[in-house]
């Protein structure tokens, strides 16, 4: 059984349930800046009703000139980690490594070790998908009943910073609707994995998060 040792670089976002949506935006210490900067994590029923859908957002801010060339670290792996028996350990890993612009997906299968730790078991159910490139198509791939994608795309967070520092300061107590969306015009490069629920199994609530690991 052939595995590959990756250690944890970055922050995690944490999710609970089936809807849901946490978001970091390049101000975690630790990966500020870097390719491993998780800036959104999603997860949701699909289209398809008996799908869960987990989508990890790295590199954000990226302005349509740095989309063109920006691209996914081979050194890093994101990790999509799912809890099925509500102990806020991982029962379940879903890996994406990319290689040769490709984005190679391991598992869902239950780990070795958890925690900050991870192996990349290798003889998991693998499948791939083209990475996108900037302002093509989305090619997507499908295995074993998974969908799969990784690519650019537009930063779907909507946050008003002027005017949460207004609130924050005192100055204003509430938000301006619409508002005026910080994010708009930028993009950052998207994993996305859906899965059949019955590979997931469980108790019909998990909880879910998302790491970045570099390769040590």
């Amino acid at each position: 059984m052939k595995k590959t040792k990756i250690l944890v670089a970055t922050i995690f976002a944490v999710a609970i349930g089936l809807i849901t949506i946490a978001a970091d935006h390049i101000d975690a210490p630790d990966s500020q800046g870097t390719t491993a900067d998780i800036t959104d994590f999603y997860a949701f029923q699909g289209e398809d009703t008996d799908n869960i859908a987990f989508v990890a957002n790295v590199q954000g801010l990226l302005s349509p000139t740095a989309s063109e060339t920006a691209s996914f670290d081979e050194n890093v792996m994101v990790e999509f980690n799912i809890d099925t028996d509500g102990d806020i350990i991982e029962d379940l890993v879903i890996q994406a490594i990319p290689r040769d612009g490709k984005m190679y997906f391991f598992g869902p299968y239950a780990p070795s070790s958890t925690g900050l730790n991870s192996t990349i078991n290798e003889m998991a159910t693998t499948s791939e998908v083209d990475i996108t490139a900037y302002g093509s198509s989305a090619i997507t791939s499908n295995n074993n009943g998974m969908k799969f994608f990784a690519g650019p795309r537009d930063d779907p967070f909507f946050m008003d910073f002027a005017q949460y520092g207004e609130i924050i300061a005192g100055n204003a107590t509430s938000f301006n609707s619409p508002g005026s969306d910080t994010f708009a015009g930028t993009n950052v490069l998207s994993i996305v994995v859906e899965v059949p629920k019955s590979m997931i199994g469980g108790t019909g609530t998990i909880n879910t998060w998302v790491e970045a690991k570099t390769k040590q």
